[in-house]
């Protein structure tokens, strides 16, 4: 049994994720401080990819990336560097599909936030830094870490983005999900299935960080 497409999402799923962990957080971060208008703007372009089908996200990247276009065909003429049809490519797709689960959730948590825990603490001449590092994420903590958690799920099982601009090709770009789908286009059953209950146990186990946390926080917050 060739495991590369478990490699190989697992890759995908880490780096989609530990990107989306960043741009998420300070996305959410400044959003909050926005006025009302403008973060309604704002909130909606970046929940975006959330609700359009994973195709059409997919398809949009192509028209961004592809070989053809603006951005594609520099990488491709003086990088010399094709964003399409490789196991990167799958990286955007999935870390554009993920984002709005790691920015809501955040943006959650930062509302839900006692801004004058950070109030107290510039009084006290604490730099914007550590107010952020040292009082705002760790009173966050809780939300954030779910919201990666969540988000390094959906990574794991994106399949329509990834297959639009990634492809499949066995030992290259083949995932999980793409394998899944092939395996069973070839009337391979027994070896779908394994696939199968591979990516079950993965969830099962990724659900189960997710209870744990949520255990862990209930307690602090009756506290």
């Amino acid at each position: 049994m060739d495991m590369y497409p478990l490699y190989n999402s697992l890759r995908i799923a880490g780096i989609s994720t530990a990107m989306i962990f960043i741009l998420g957080i300070a996305a959410a971060y400044y959003v909050v401080r926005l006025p009302r208008v403008i973060k309604g703007v704002l909130d909606c372009i970046f929940t975006l990819p959330l609700v359009l089908p994973p195709t059409v996200v997919g398809y949009l990247l192509l028209r961004v990336l592809g070989p053809r276009r603006m951005i594609g065909s520099w990488f491709m003429n003086v990088l010399g560097i094709r964003l399409t049809m490789n196991w990167y490519s799958a990286v955007f797709a999935t870390s554009v599909v993920i984002f709005p689960l790691m920015y809501r959730t955040a943006r959650g948590a930062f509302e839900a936030f006692d801004v004058s825990l950070a109030e107290a603490g510039a009084t006290l001449g604490l730099s914007h830094p550590y107010i952020f590092f040292r009082i705002i994420m760790p009173c966050c903590r809780g939300g954030i870490i779910a919201g990666t958690v969540l988000a390094f799920a959906r990574a794991l099982g994106e399949y329509g983005a990834t297959t639009m601009i990634a492809g499949y090709t066995p030992g290259k770009t083949a995932t999980i999900s793409t394998t899944v789908y092939q395996l069973w286009r070839t009337d391979n059953d027994g070896l779908a299935v394994k696939w199968v209950l591979i990516n079950i146990a993965i969830s099962a186990v990724v659900l189960l960080a997710i209870n744990l946390l949520e255990g862990r926080r209930r307690p602090s917050v009756e506290g």
